[in-house]
């Protein structure tokens, strides 16, 4: 048995003896999120049209969060579920001359083409002692060193344990460990990896990717003053990588508008398997750039910084950045090949300008139309331009030109009724060039 599935057997046994405890019951609440979402991407530098894809679902996400029993050890238990229904998604990713590809939103079956519909479920048991919570089973942490990623039809869910403490004023500290996840687009649960990993040298089409169940992270926020937040975090994934984080978010407020500073640093190196070449042999690698016949190609070495620079004022939102990626590999982190998020502020629609020596600038303008009448209208524009990507044909350059536009009804019977349109654009030669849309209607309908 798994330990998050004893754990929550022991708390719904305990609850069954508190089932009246006040708190428990009081403080539950219960929503169903309605998702209406499609998806076009159109490749363009491709001989083919086999990257294509046009994808229509309808996402039913339902979240229970009861409250805590009454006591000095307070329990309570979460529950998500979530189910997918296709409404349109033509093709098989395995017929040649396909003029689209499904698997954007759906998984697959094994002739290549999109399931009707599916599902996905989790339970979480929770223990409250003080201001210190523990967390046992299904999670969507979102932090630095591990973001759960919710850019499709349905998000993706993580397993495993984690402790948040809030004992000292203006100080979070947070820790646990990761197993296993269920991707945005699959219902099995699958190991923990990252990008560049592989089956070992010399086998089959078919052999498993090199993976692992364990994901360590550990780290906090302190509030310096109610204006400055200092961050540090560690993830460590076994016999991948270590990673070291540092960040500082600053708000100041001037004469006229705000100026808001976000610096971020990781630094990230080998682990267990990934530091020797048999353990690279079998799978445990990385993506990034090597010369050829360097004993270390796929070793994770990595140094990552970035700065974004906000200033908002009266509903405009100017944004101008810049990061840089150094050493032979790109940044490390859990990417199982269907869909990832990373904390990095270039991680956009279609790119995450990550790649091993690039160097990205950065600028964005957001405008908030409730200043001028029409609350819940919001407009984002961003264009990203990496260069300096290390590759063995030279240097590679790429760009990204993204709009976001969204609507939220605010009152009457249709209140929080959501749309929005994102539409982006990659070019480049590091990546296959390509314009995408999706199109999202949502709805949030509370139950309790």
């Amino acid at each position: 048995m798994k330990k998050s599935t004893l754990a929550l057997a022991v708390t719904l046994a305990t609850l069954a003896q508190q089932a009246s405890a006040a708190g428990f019951v009081e403080d539950s609440t219960a929503k169903l999120d309605l998702r209406n979402f499609y998806y076009d991407l159109n490749t363009k530098n491709t001989a083919d049209n086999t990257g294509e894809a046009n994808e229509w679902g309808q996402g039913f996400i339902f979240n229970y969060q009861s409250g805590f029993t009454q006591g000095t050890v307070g329990v309570g238990v979460d529950v998500i579920g979530l189910y997918g229904l296709r409404l349109d998604s033509g093709g098989k990713n395995t017929k040649a001359g396909r003029d689209r590809t499904p698997g954007q939103l759906f998984p697959l079956e094994t002739d290549g083409s999109a399931v009707n519909d599916y599902s996905k479920a989790g339970a979480t048991a929770k223990f409250r002692l003080s201001k210190t919570e523990l967390r046992v089973g299904t999670l969507q942490p979102k932090l630095p060193v591990v973001t759960f990623n919710d850019g499709r039809l349905l998000p993706q869910l993580f397993n495993g344990g984690q402790v948040i403490s809030n004992e000292i004023d203006g100080l979070t500290l947070t820790a646990g460990q990761l197993e296993h996840t269920k991707t945005r687009s699959s219902t099995d649960d699958i190991g923990l990896r990252i990008g560049g990993a592989a089956r070992p040298n010399g086998t089959a089409v078919g052999t498993p990717i090199a993976d692992t169940n364990k994901f360590y992270f550990a780290g906090g926020d302190y509030k310096i003053t109610k204006d400055l937040t200092a961050q540090y975090y560690y993830g460590n994934l076994e016999d991948f990588y270590k990673q070291h984080f540092l960040g500082l978010v600053h708000n100041l407020a001037l004469p006229a508008g705000n100026l808001k500073t976000d610096l971020r640093y990781f630094n990230s190196g080998s682990d267990g398997k990934n530091g020797n070449l048999a353990g690279r042999n079998e799978g445990y690698r990385s993506s990034g750039y090597w010369a050829a016949g360097d004993t270390k190609s796929g070793e994770v070495d990595n140094q990552t910084w970035s700065a974004l620079f906000t200033y908002s004022l009266s509903g405009h939102a100017l944004s101008a950045g810049y990061q840089q990626v150094s050493g032979d590999s790109a940044l490390p982190f859990l990417n199982q090949g269907d869909g990832s998020s990373s904390y990095l502020i270039t991680d956009r629609q279609i790119g995450k300008f990550a790649s091993a020596g690039e160097r990205t600038w950065l600028a964005e303008y957001g405008y908030d139309f409730g200043t001028v009448g029409v609350p819940g209208l919001k407009a984002v524009v961003t264009y990203l331009k990496g260069d300096n990507i290390d590759a063995a044909d030279g240097e590679r350059k790429e760009w990204e030109r993204d709009f976001r536009l969204d609507y939220a009804v605010q009152q009457g019977s249709l209140k929080g009724l959501g749309f929005s349109w994102r539409n982006a654009s990659l070019r480049g030669n590091n990546a296959t060039d390509a314009d995408e849309n999706r199109l999202i209607v949502s709805y949030s309908l509370p139950l309790l």
